[in-house]
């Protein structure tokens, strides 16, 4: 078997147009998948920071829950003490413990008023928060189901064409290894030049099959020659005959 370097002009061209031909082919599969793989990525990421954002308000409304109950044990502590100090203030012996007696009442009244002003305010702020989550739980509900379709009909796309993209792969290899680096590195920076992937094309009616510039015919006759690698002047691409397929074939 010959070494790329000794490949004519003629086998070279033969050979980049045929790995053009499996690329494009390749191209066609991830149109088919179009965006879906960075939709699906994308939607994963949203679903996780929505997933994130519910566990958050959960532990604020737990936080919330809590502080509530302890206002409640601290009106059921004062209300004790009330009664521990009205007992007391049957049995007072003079008016300096009356008067302590009912500023220990006073002082556990306003606590009372207090952590119940507390308890409103944090109800309010419950009520809020338990808004906010059945919200946050509806949104993750609806981005599921978008994900789930979306994870589906990719997972179909790709069972349906990942035998054919494997053996497109395989020949694509195939082909690179008959061509120099030298013109590899040429094909890949026109591929990644343009969005259709088009590096090589063939001459059509007198134009170039990239840019449909129009090609001279002294251009043509060269190009039919195989004598060196010819790109279009317009475009950058390289020219190849029509019946190169055939010779291909």
């Amino acid at each position: 078997m010959a070494s790329v370097k000794d490949f004519s002009v003629e086998e070279k061209l033969v050979n980049l147009h045929k790995l053009q031909t499996v690329d494009s082919s390749i191209d066609q599969i991830e149109i088919l998948r179009g965006e879906l793989p960075m939709e699906v990525k994308d939607l994963e990421d949203e679903v996780q920071g929505l997933v994130n954002r519910q566990t958050r308000i959960e532990e604020e409304i737990n936080g919330i829950t809590e502080f509530i109950e302890s206002k409640k044990a601290a009106i059921k502590e004062s209300e004790e003490l009330i009664g521990k100090y009205e007992k007391q203030s049957e049995n007072v012996k003079n008016n300096r413990e009356f008067e302590a007696i009912n500023k220990e009442l006073e002082m556990q009244g306003l606590e009372i008023k207090l952590a119940e002003k507390h308890i409103r305010d944090a109800n309010e702020e419950l009520a809020e928060k338990i808004k906010t989550l059945d919200a946050a739980k509806k949104t993750i509900a609806v981005k599921d189901g978008v994900l789930t379709h979306k994870k589906s009909e990719l997972e179909k796309i790709i069972a349906d064409t990942e035998i054919e993209e494997k053996e497109l792969r395989s020949k694509s290899e195939e082909a690179r290894a008959h061509i120099d680096e030298r013109l590899l590195y040429s094909y890949d920076r026109i591929r990644n030049s343009y969005r259709n992937g088009l590096a090589v094309v063939t001459v059509e009616r007198d134009a170039c099959g990239g840019c449909f510039n129009s090609i001279p015919p002294q251009r043509q006759s060269e190009i039919r020659l195989h004598k060196k690698i010819i790109v279009c002047e317009n475009c950058g691409r390289i020219l190849v005959e029509g019946e190169l397929e055939d010779k291909e074939a």
